[in-house]
């Protein structure tokens, strides 16, 4: 029978999870990360537009919005969903993070927030963003994602800026299908998340179960066995029509959902949420070997935490020495149904759909490291010889033969 890894290590859903039944699953995240309070969104997207359109409520003078140029396309959809305008800022050469150099010059009287981006599970530097935004009187909000559970000193990410948002989508360790939650410092912005709450999200039967048949879907299909027809065959047919944006998932519309979340599929979620500090602790001793076993590869660069921090492993995140022996490897591994993909294909201002909303400017660092990064899945479906095979290729691709 054929077997599909998927792209990100996420957590399994139970039949028991889905029985009927109400818990408080935001309480229970927050007990669990150590916070006094998050809010519970239908996406990280919409935690997004509900922050900014908070801040932007508490300094309306501001409208423009300061992130990384390589990363999720939705980032500048939700900031124009908000009614503001991105600006951005390119990467700290062969990093994921922002240039703190080129982050002082595009930061101004206009910039309402600057949004490090945790991106990969690894943590990224908010005190840089916040000695810029302290000069200028920006907020800062932390992208987190693709980081629930990670840690900074000891502290769950979101705590350093003013506020964080996490995500519950698919693949993203914990999901309830789609759903986000919003994490503030002090009562005087959890009030303002709490009010763009009330004027921004509606109730929406449609959605209700639009979402909850899809996790439904996803608590059957998410097993090796199911996903070659849930996952690997839209993969193939979108690399085979030449478009590497739908493959990975990044060809969104304009319409950003925003509706509650059914009490039952918070339920679900507080069901689960007791496995998940196995899982990360599983992944992330499975990651840290394989992170040494990767750096062994001649000038693969591999992603991992700094001192201080503790991120989580959905995937890891590498760069290969050129465009061309990346995808020499791709060619291979790709297809291959072994957990190898790419996270964000372009820029931003390279998606043509972004176009109307994201200047395009000069990024030589992002664009460089859109064309030549890609990751590897940290499900502990992959075993440890098939990922040595994953990294024969890649020193095979590196050494050209």
């Amino acid at each position: 029978m054929p077997r599909e890894l998927p792209p990100t290590a996420g957590l399994p859903l139970r039949v028991t999870d889905l029985l009927p039944g109400r818990a408080p699953f935001a309480e229970r995240v927050a007990h669990w990360l150590g916070v006094e309070h998050l809010q519970l969104e239908c996406s990280g997207t919409a935690a997004m537009v509900v922050a900014l359109r908070a801040m932007h409520r508490l300094r309306p003078q501001r409208d423009e919005v300061v992130v990384p140029a390589w990363t999720c396309p939705l980032v500048a959809l939700a900031i124009h969903r908000a009614g503001l305008k991105p600006r951005l800022c390119d990467l700290a050469a062969n990093h994921f993070d922002m240039d703190t150099a080129q982050l002082a010059s595009v930061v101004g009287e206009q910039t309402l927030a600057i949004v490090p981006t945790h991106l990969a599970g690894r943590v990224a530097d908010v005190n840089a963003a916040l000695d810029v935004a302290h000069q200028t009187g920006a907020y800062v909000l932390e992208d987190a994602a693709q980081a629930l559970g990670a840690t900074q000193d000891g502290r769950s990410v979101g705590l350093l800026g003013d506020a964080g948002f996490f995500s519950l989508a698919v693949g993203k360790g914990l999901t309830l299908f789609e759903g986000g939650l919003l994490l503030a410092r002090d009562t005087v912005m959890r009030d303002a998340f709490a009010a763009s709450h009330r004027t921004t999200i509606q109730s929406d039967a449609g959605m209700d179960w639009k979402r909850a048949l899809e996790l439904i879907g996803y608590a059957i299909a998410y097993r090796p066995s199911l996903l070659p027809l849930a996952y690997g065959r839209p993969l193939r047919k979108a690399l085979a029509e030449h478009d590497p944006v739908a493959a990975v998932g990044d060809d969104f519309g304009p319409d950003i959902p925003l509706h509650t979340v059914s009490s039952w599929r918070q339920a679900v979620g507080a069901r689960a949420l007791p496995r998940l500090p196995d899982l990360l602790d599983v992944t992330r001793n499975q990651a840290l070997r394989r992170v040494e076993r990767v750096r062994r590869i001649p000038g693969i660069s591999v992603f991992d935490d700094a001192p201080g921090q503790r991120g989580v492993w959905p995937f890891l995140l590498l760069t290969l020495p050129s465009e061309a022996i990346r995808d020499d490897a791709l060619r291979t591994l790709w297809t291959a149904g072994l957990g190898v993909s790419r996270l964000f294909i372009h820029a931003l201002p390279d998606y043509a759909y972004l176009r109307d909303i994201v200047p395009d400017t000069p990024l030589p660092n992002a664009r460089n490291f859109a064309a030549r990064s890609l990751t590897i899945t940290n499900s502990p479906w992959l075993d440890d010889a098939t990922f040595e095979a994953i990294c024969a290729e890649l020193e095979r691709a590196v050494r050209g033969r």
